[in-house]
């Protein structure tokens, strides 16, 4: 029996969906580590001692620093695990990303918000590949889409308790307290992992590839940063961000070329000659692309525009997380009985209408309109993210499974980081074209003024606000001038899904063919075959 069928040590395999339960707090604690920021974000926009007076570029450091160090990192942890062993990995990732939110929650400026950002995700990058080898690990692989499922519909519920609690808890502390939401349930699942989560790792690791892990840490971060820079100026022609993304890209190409070459490659590129691996991970990282951007200005469509507190922006989104919560674990039926090409793609395609159908919320739009979007993307998603998933790890043997998660999550946060630097980019570029009419008939602004106001609905209101009233007519046009960017935004999100669909429809397999796909990605799978009909 090949080392990559190998079944699980029956101990382990008696109490699997235990483990699972455990590893899924890891993931809860990621994502919540995400989730509750943007509901900060419109507190942290205002000056002190209310917030950190961030900026609207700061804001988006403040995401994009854990982006950044995240996917810059991801690839070199999940060859970490595979090496040094998962459990460890994960239970160093847990313990870097509790210290750094724990930071996070009494930064003293938004510089020192994005330096513990980016300490999170530090801690982060450890955690997600070796949470999904691990379930690769303890799992049959007929039962490996079922928990798949479980683990991506955890995202739902991470998602709703995110917002929900923030809210709670900006209505009665301060910023920082969003925070504090992780120690509690990293305490508790370092714990349980200790005694529950068993360890495991690539057998036969063989020689370190120090050359391939450096010009991949390098490759991404110059990527990602240069993607990050972009939407911070709101241009891509400035030699800064044209320059680093262009080095990435070519880093990345010699990241490519030297693992072809390699007779020990951190990751073997043959993986992507598989259609259905290739197009599950662009998949990935198309839909993603469009959620994280979406996700990034929704918050401020219904706190800035709308007029909702933090808890009410948190419980509108309850629609959103119960149906990645309810049909993310069935999406595997939905993908026995259609096949996955069937489910993805339709899923990309209801994914782009509901983003196509932001584009009819206005200021006065009943709130209804907006929670069945929430509703209908949400289910979107869970058809989407778990057949993807699993055909992304399925592709690869048992014992390389932290770096197929590597691969995953490395597209998924890259997609995401693309999302909220174009799409933030350009929703920046639209609204400060559609508001500077209006201030420069402000009387008194000098040009930094007007600049700065002109940054974001925020920092228009607050301007806004200090003139008191003078500038109440800037109000009505700083919400109008947002919506109007926002229909810009998600059309072209939406575009970005089609593209992610007609990808699905052409390379995904259907039915039989996923399996098959699954089994022949593998190198050598061939003649295990044959030596197995021996």
């Amino acid at each position: 029996m090949a080392p990559h069928d190998m079944a699980p040590h029956d101990t382990v395999h008696r109490r699997r969906w235990a483990i699972l339960a455990v590893l899924l707090c890891s993931l809860l604690v990621v994502v919540l580590g995400n989730s509750v920021l943007n509901v900060a974000m419109k507190k942290i926009s205002q000056p002190a001692p209310t917030g950190l007076g961030a900026t609207q570029s700061q804001l988006e450091w403040a995401i994009n620093a854990y982006t950044l160090v995240f996917a810059g990192m991801l690839f070199t942890a999940g060859l970490l695990g595979d090496r040094l062993g998962r459990k460890k990995v994960l239970l160093c990732g847990m313990t870097v990303f509790a210290v750094g939110s724990a930071l996070a929650s009494v930064a003293g400026s938004p510089e020192e918000l994005i330096a513990y950002r980016a300490l999170m995700g530090f801690g982060g990058a450890f955690v997600m590949p070796a949470t999904l080898a691990i379930i690769m690990n303890v799992f049959e692989r007929e039962e490996q889409p079922r928990a798949i499922g479980i683990w991506a519909g955890a995202v739902g519920l991470a998602i709703a308790i995110g917002p929900v609690t923030g809210g709670l808890l900006l209505s009665r502390f301060w910023w920082g307290s969003v925070f504090l939401i992780n120690l509690p349930i990293v305490a508790a699942a370092l714990i349980a992992m200790t005694v529950l989560v068993p360890d495991s790792k690539d057998p036969r690791p063989g020689r370190l590839d120090p050359a391939g892990v450096l010009l991949s840490v390098v490759g991404l971060v110059l990527l990602v940063y240069g993607i990050i820079k972009g939407g911070q100026l709101a241009d891509f022609t400035v030699p800064e961000v044209y320059g680093t993304v262009g080095g990435g890209l070519l880093v990345l190409t010699a990241f490519v070329l030297h693992e072809r070459r390699s007779t020990h490659p951190a990751l073997d590129v043959r993986y992507f000659r598989n259609p259905a691996f290739s197009a599950a991970v662009t998949s990935l990282g198309l839909v993603f692309f469009g959620l994280m951007g979406v996700t990034f200005f929704m918050v401020f469509y219904t706190q800035s525009a709308r007029g909702f507190t933090p808890l009410q922006s948190g419980l509108l989104m309850l629609p959103l997380a119960a149906a990645q919560m309810v049909f993310a674990p069935r999406a595997r039926l939905a993908v026995e009985r259609f096949g996955a090409r069937a489910v993805c793609t339709t899923g990309m395609v209801v994914m782009a209408a509901t983003m196509a159908g932001y584009s009819l919320m206005d200021t006065d739009t009943p709130i209804w309109g907006l929670e069945v979007l929430f509703l209908f993307q949400g289910t979107a998603m869970a058809h989407i993210t778990p057949p993807a998933t699993v055909s992304i790890m399925q592709s690869l043997p048992r014992e390389k499974a932290g770096s197929g998660s590597a691969v995953n999550n490395t597209f998924r946060q890259v997609g995401g980081a693309l999302g909220v630097a174009v799409l933030g980019s350009l929703l920046s570029t639209t609204y400060r074209r559609g508001i500077s009419g209006d201030l420069d008939a402000v009387p008194g602004l000098t040009d930094e003024a007007r600049r700065t106001a002109g940054e974001s609905i925020e920092a228009t209101l607050g301007v806004a606000d200090r003139l008191g009233p003078q500038g109440r007519h800037l109000v009505g046009a700083a919400r109008e001038a947002f919506v109007h960017a926002m229909h810009v935004t998600v059309l072209c999100g939406a575009a970005v899904a089609l593209a992610g669909a007609a990808v699905a429809f052409l390379f995904l397999p259907a039915h039989d063919a996923a399996r098959a796909g699954a089994r022949t990605a593998r190198p050598g799978a061939e003649k295990e075959q044959a030596g197995a009909g021996q």
